[in-house]
C-alpha cells in the first residue's frame, strides 16, 4: 500500500503544481489540502452466517459494514461485507463496537448515531426474534471522520436481498418490516472529504 500512496502522492504533486504553472498561484493551503482529500474504500472481510444462529458478526479491527445479502427465510444465509478506510494514505481507525439494545426484527428500524458507523449485527431466530446493532466512530490524522448526504436505498424482498454502499460510502442503518417476504432498506452516507 505504500507503493501506491506514493503513486498518488506523485499525481497530486504534479497535478498541482501544473495548476500553479497554469496560473492558479492564488490556490490558498486549505484550498489545496481540502482539493487533495483522497478517499479510497478497499473491501475486506467478507463473512457468512446462518441468520437465525444468534451468532454476532463483527467486523475486524479498522473495518467497517459496507453491505449485507440474505437469501431465504431465518434458516437461510445472510453475508456481511466489511471494508478498510484509507483517507490520504492513512488507514482509519474505528474505535471499539457499541451495541445497541435488542429490537424484534420483524418492526425494526435502526439509525446509527451522527457520525457513527456500523460495524456488526446480531440476530436470533425467526422474524419475531431479536436484532441488535455494532456501532462505532471512525477517525484520521487524530480527527473524527465525518458521515454527510445519508440516503436509503429503495427497498427490497429480504429473501433475496443484496445491498452495497456505493462510491465513499458506508453502511449506517437497516430496516426492516415483515418476515423473509417483506421489505428490507439500508441507510448508507458518505465520507466527507
Amino acid at each position: 500500500m505504500s507503493h501506491f500512496s506514493r503513486m498518488t502522492r506523485a499525481a497530486l504533486a504534479l497535478a498541482s503544481a501544473a495548476l500553479l504553472s497554469g496560473g492558479l498561484a492564488t490556490a490558498t493551503a486549505a484550498e489545496a489540502h481540502a482539493a487533495a482529500t483522497e478517499i479510497i474504500i478497499i473491501d475486506g472481510y467478507t463473512q457468512t452466517v446462518k441468520e437465525s444462529s444468534g451468532f454476532p458478526v463483527l467486523c475486524p479491527t479498522n473495518q467497517v459494514l459496507l453491505g449485507r445479502s440474505h437469501s431465504g427465510d431465518e434458516n437461510g444465509n445472510t453475508t456481511y461485507y466489511c471494508g478498510l478506510i484509507l483517507i490520504d494514505g492513512q488507514q482509519v481507525r474505528v474505535s471499539p463496537p457499541t451495541w445497541s439494545s435488542s429490537q424484534r426484527e420483524s418492526n425494526s428500524f435502526f439509525a446509527a448515531s451522527a457520525n457513527q458507523v456500523l460495524v456488526g449485527r446480531q440476530h436470533s431466530g425467526d422474524e419475531n426474534g431479536p436484532t441488535k446493532y455494532a456501532t462505532a466512530t471512525m477517525s484520521a490524522g487524530g480527527r473524527e471522520v465525518e458521515l454527510t448526504s445519508h440516503r436509503w436505498s429503495p427497498g427490497q424482498r429480504e429473501s433475496s436481498s443484496y445491498s452495497k454502499s456505493g462510491d465513499d460510502e458506508v453502511m449506517v442503518g437497516r430496516q426492516h418490516s415483515g418476515d423473509e417476504n417483506g421489505q428490507t432498506r439500508y441507510q448508507y452516507a458518505r465520507i466527507a472529504d
